[in-house]
């Protein structure tokens, strides 16, 4: 690893390292759902990237205002990919075992409809 010598050397690490994230213009309403979709060695390991890339797609795809974004651990490694989904003004709610099919019932059961879905891990815990 090449030595830190500057601020200039840390800004282009911090460059590098900045966790992605994309934001799903829609028209669901004013404030976005935010999606986290923990991509720790273990969560990609499992399929979170395909997972991570489906939401974007389906959020994009249904006009669904959103903003979805790689977040590390999140501590349910036995559950993975591990997604985490905040609807405005509500508490979040993480969800395990999050493949594609999982990401469809998501998005229409609970996203749309306001319905919760089987998933649900139980957390002791206020956010990611």
């Amino acid at each position: 690893m090449k030595r830190i010598k500057s601020v200039k050397d840390l800004n282009k690490i911090k460059e590098k390292t900045t966790v992605s994230s994309h934001v799903v213009p829609g028209s669901l309403n004013d404030d976005p759902v935010i999606v986290k979709v923990a991509m720790a060695t273990c969560g990609i390991a499992s399929g979170a990237k395909d997972t991570y890339d489906y939401f974007v797609e389906e959020l994009k795809r249904r006009n669904v205002n959103a903003i979805v974004c790689q977040t590390g651990c999140m501590s349910y490694c036995y559950a993975e990919p591990t997604v985490e989904v905040t609807m405005p003004g509500e508490e979040p709610v993480v969800f395990g075992y999050v493949n594609t099919a999982k990401v469809q019932e998501i998005i229409d059961r609970y996203i749309i409809g306001h319905e919760l879905v089987d998933g649900i891990i139980p957390a002791s815990y206020k956010t990611v």
